[in-house]
């Protein structure tokens, strides 16, 4: 966390899915989040996880936003955000026009969307698998609640995705690694400055 910040992110994911690289314990979580910076948002990844995990992260881990980056319908998004008190940023995941709809409908109820690629065939993760979608499929689109752009971006194409699409934030993971789940602080440091500077 204290890498991410120093090269300027203002979130710093934890990942809590299994299946992930990227997965952290709740000892490691709780750890890196004590350690986190002030002024830098610590996000939970969760996928599809019921009430009493949730519970069980947060009685540990100090959160200040939890994302839902499963299957989670409106309903589920809207309950999430209610039971815990929390901040809550719905993944939704793009791949033809046929998706868009699924933004709308969790704009109503998250407090913030994040606009990824939809996983490919045969993935084993629902994100972080390094592959964008059509960034012209949301050009000029705007929804009522902040939203986030991920899927694939890296600091060879972020200018060219922010140019397009018009996002105020990004989001990053494999991009900025020397291998699954290791982090690059020079990555993450070319990476937030070209999305800055774009």
């Amino acid at each position: 966390m204290a890498q991410a910040a120093a090269a300027g992110a203002g979130y710093v994911g934890l990942v809590f899915h299994p299946r992930s690289p990227r997965a952290v314990s709740i000892a490691q979580a709780r750890a890196a989040a004590l350690a986190a910076p002030a002024g830098v948002a610590r996000v939970a990844l969760l996928v599809d996880a019921g009430d009493d995990a949730i519970g069980a992260m947060l009685d540990q881990v100090p959160i200040d936003m939890l994302q839902l980056h499963g299957a989670e319908s409106p309903a589920r998004v809207a309950e999430v955000r209610a039971r815990f008190g929390l901040p809550v940023m719905k993944a939704v995941g793009i791949a033809t026009a046929d998706d868009l709809p699924a933004l709308d409908a969790h704009a109503r109820v998250a407090d913030q969307l994040l606009v990824d690629a939809k996983p490919p065939p045969g993935a084993t993760r629902p994100g972080g698998n390094a592959v964008a979608f059509d960034w012209n499929l949301i050009a000029g689109r705007r929804w009522p609640v902040p939203w986030m752009l991920a899927g694939g971006l890296s600091a060879e194409n972020v200018a060219q995705a922010v140019a397009l699409t018009g996002a105020r934030q990004v989001d990053v993971s494999s991009g900025v690694e020397r291998a699954p789940g290791d982090k690059d602080p020079a990555r993450m440091a070319a990476f937030v400055r070209t999305a800055q500077g774009a």
